[in-house]
């Protein structure tokens, strides 16, 4: 494994540390789908204190990467987060309003396919 894809030992502290210290980049993908979503970053760095980790993925593309649920008032939004560890940030990638159909009650798992 290379060292740009190093895991964090606490992914979510890795994560919150990065929000908390300003130490984000935001995606072409995220901006473009935040244009067309009714969310904003605001909301997605303001969830911060809520977010959980549901899904992992290690072997991402590029970076380690997590799916993230968040909350922020009454709305519940994922948020796929990509870590590097060895530059010290994260990458936000997508965000989106989970798809009832698509995933449990508390939008934390994901309905098996029928």
């Amino acid at each position: 494994m290379s060292a740009q894809r190093r895991v964090p030992e606490n992914p979510l502290a890795f994560i919150k540390q990065c929000i908390k210290g300003k130490r984000v980049f935001w995606t072409y993908h995220v901006n473009m789908r935040l244009g067309a979503r009714p969310i904003s970053r605001q909301t997605i760095l303001g969830a911060v204190d809520s977010f959980e980790i549901i899904e992992e993925y290690p072997d991402d593309k590029y970076l380690p990467s997590y799916l993230i649920r968040a909350a922020h008032g009454e709305l519940v939004l994922h948020v796929q987060i990509a870590t590097d560890v060895v530059l010290d940030n994260i990458r936000i990638v997508t965000a989106y309003k989970p798809d009832p159909g698509k995933w449990d009650r508390e939008f934390k798992t994901r309905r098996k396919e029928t």
